[in-house]
């Protein structure tokens, strides 16, 4: 079943070229679109997306206000940001906002349709001059590591890039098992996004 993808965007241009770009894919099915977020909850309603191409500076109502609403009223939804600036105050805002990724507008096509795909697959992406940017928003001193030897290598999976599916797989666990791990990861982070866990793994953990 390919995957459903709305785009929000102000820029006509970009949102056609993202639509053939989705066109071109098998993978993907192209949704919907929106200039801003001021009818989010209705568009969400009315096209079942699993994914959201999500611009960040919009009239009206932009990307971070979208992203609130979709992540309160369909957290089943995954929301990737895309902005052409990497700017670290929005950055932040949006992990902490539960945004399942970021990327910048001048990422390749192949990369935007990968990067929709990982999301959807449960991972979590990352501009790499972007997740410079997070780790360079905490605090220097490193923290100490309150997870287990297992859930360490769950985190460290997961900011590799890989999905839930990848990380059992790999450790050879039930996907199950591994959202336990998650939950656990989250509970003693005092974290509420992927993102986030990701942010202080390579702030504290990562060699």
């Amino acid at each position: 079943m390919s995957i459903k993808v709305f785009i929000y965007d102000d820029n006509g241009a970009r949102r056609d070229s993202l639509k053939a770009l989705m066109e071109l894919s098998p993978e993907l099915q192209y949704a919907g679109e929106g200039i801003n977020c001021l009818n989010v909850i209705a568009d969400m309603q009315t096209y079942f997306s699993d994914v959201v191409l999500m611009d960040i500076n919009m009239p009206g109502a932009d990307g971070i206000e979208g992203l609130k609403v979709i992540k309160k009223e369909f957290p089943h939804i995954k929301v990737l940001m895309q902005t052409v600036f990497d700017d670290t105050d929005k950055i932040f805002e949006c992990i902490r906002n539960g945004a399942s990724g970021y990327i910048l507008k001048k990422d390749s096509p192949q990369r935007i349709l990968q990067a929709i795909q990982e999301v959807h697959d449960g991972g979590a992406v990352m501009n790499p001059g972007i997740a410079l940017k997070v780790l360079d928003y905490f605090q220097p001193q490193k923290k100490e590591n309150p997870l287990s030897a297992r859930e360490t290598q769950v985190l460290e999976l997961l900011a590799e890039g890989l999905s839930y599916k990848m990380v059992a797989d790999k450790l050879f666990l039930s996907f199950n098992t591994v959202n336990t791990h998650i939950k656990h990861i989250y509970e003693k982070l005092h974290v509420s996004s992927l993102g986030e866990a990701i942010a202080f793994y390579y702030k504290n953990l990562h060699q």
